[in-house]
């Protein structure tokens, strides 16, 4: 049996499973089709041909002995800020960086489902910009229209997933760096509750805001991988109460009380959405009418919470800087950013900490009259590569909150978020909407995506294969 890149994570578990393909075939599959596409789409940092092969051996064995395991010989990508045993952890920066000693928790967890890591994704230096491009690797690009970015911070996962490379891939998610580039490749992605994937060998990633979530083509797929990356490390500060979000994937919602929010939270700075996503997210609300929800224009009640978020965003950022062996070698912007973090790092941080739970308690009351938020995950389909490389951190700021202005609220709360395809502009890049919720509400949340996933079959709809991997497919 042989298959094609359409096959899904569980659908490869499966073959897997009944012996219709072996795990080394597959791997051998996987590396060829990364190898192929580098030059075009770019999605990897680090390729592990020898050691993937070597695990995907050991998991034909296990496989051959009977053993099981959700994710026993599938291959899976994992993005570059997580720690790889035997790989150095750039994340996105310039310079060369030691091998790490151990797996981070999140990916120990896929090994412990029988996953095999066959490299790790590119992302932006830290993880801070909605692009994926960078002097460390070039330009991370869009498998829809590769004069177009796939997003960031978690593109490189989003471009492999996207463009068939791999089934499913682990991201981050700080400021919507799993949702954006869901959004803009046409892939459902999961930003879990805080806590629900381990950041270990960080306790808090970002001071809280960021969280490990998953990119797939179906949300099958990404519940899948959820559950398989899901659990704690003893000395995780954020331990909730373990949920099955596989179990939820074709369960009926009920009828849900729906807040179409459509106005971006505040900012500093403009932000508009742009008439062409709006059409997209309104004709998502208009499918959840149809299907029997309650759907009206509502907002939660954000106030000031942008004013929360920037002390926990720089002062991140400085924490990293801190630690980077290349200090000479990060982007002028990172460096800018370090410094405010700085300043902020004392009593304004202190404060924005303490603001979350008076935040969730004041948004939190919104769900009292709604189940859910649908709302726009970006205002503006993915701009061109290098639009945003070369501006000042200023000119970034302003253009990075223009274009995603509506992701981020939800890493202050720290509760789920869902990305779904909404569809494509005229032009033909994708757009995306997000499916917003109270702590823990990642089921009920997966119930619904997978409810309009039913109805709109986004999944099968593919890119044009790279020029490169028509070649070699040739």
């Amino acid at each position: 049996m042989t298959l094609d890149r359409a096959a899904g994570l569980a659908e490869t578990a499966r073959a897997l499973a009944a012996g219709d393909v072996t795990s080394r075939a597959l791997v051998e599959r996987t590396l060829a089709r990364i190898e192929a596409t580098q030059g075009s789409i770019n999605a990897f940092r680090i390729v592990r041909a020898e050691a993937a092969l070597a695990e995907a051996e050991a998991a034909d064995r296990e496989l051959a002995a009977g053993g099981r395991g959700p994710l026993l010989g599938v291959p899976v990508a994992v993005k570059d800020d997580m720690d790889v045993a035997g790989e150095p952890t750039a994340f996105g920066c310039c310079g060369e960086f030691p091998p790490v000693a151990e797996d981070g928790e999140a990916v120990r967890r896929l090994r412990a489902a029988g996953a095999v890591i066959v490299g790790k994704t590119n992302t932006c230096e830290f993880g801070q910009w909605p692009f994926t491009e960078g002097p460390a690797f070039g330009a991370t690009r869009n498998p829809w229209s590769t004069a177009h970015t796939p997003g960031g911070s978690s593109g490189g996962s989003a471009a492999a997933v996207a463009a068939g490379l791999v089934p499913a891939a682990l991201g981050s998610d700080g400021a919507g760096s799993v949702r954006i580039p869901a959004a803009w490749t046409h892939l459902v992605g999961i930003k879990p509750q805080r806590g629900r994937i381990s950041t270990w060998p960080r306790g808090e990633s970002f001071q809280g805001i960021t969280v490990n979530g998953t990119l797939a083509r179906t949300v099958a797929d990404a519940a899948l991988l959820l559950d398989a990356a899901s659990g704690n490390h003893p000395l995780d500060p954020h331990r909730p109460t373990a949920v099955d979000a596989s179990a939820a994937v074709g369960r009926d919602p009920g009828r849900l009380r729906i807040a179409l929010a459509l106005k971006p939270p505040f900012t500093a700075v403009p932000a508009r959405l742009l008439p062409q996503v709006r059409t997209r997210v309104v004709e998502l609300a208009e499918q959840l009418a149809a299907l029997g929800h309650t759907v009206e224009e509502a907002d939660p009640p954000y106030g000031q919470i942008g004013l929360t978020f920037v002390p926990r965003a720089t002062a991140g950022i400085a924490e990293r800087v801190a630690e980077a062996p290349f200090p000479a070698l990060l982007d002028r912007r990172t460096r800018d950013a370090a410094r405010l973090g700085r300043l902020l790092g004392g009593a304004p941080l202190r404060a924005a900490r303490r603001a979350e739970t008076v935040l969730q308690r004041r948004i939190g009351g919104f769900f009292t009259s709604y189940d859910v938020v649908l709302a726009p995950t970006t205002a503006a389909p993915p701009p061109r590569i290098g639009a945003l490389l070369e501006l000042s951190g200023f000119a970034t700021d302003r253009a990075m909150i223009a274009a995603c202005p509506f992701a981020w609220p939800w890493n202050v709360l720290g509760w789920p978020g869902v990305n779904v395809p909404a569809g494509f502009t005229a032009d033909g890049l994708p757009v995306g909407a997000q499916l917003l919720g109270p702590a823990n509400s990642e089921p009920l949340l997966v119930r619904l995506a997978a409810q309009l996933e039913a109805e709109l079959r986004w999944h099968e709809k593919w890119p044009a294969p790279p020029v490169a991997e028509r070649s070699a497919a040739a």
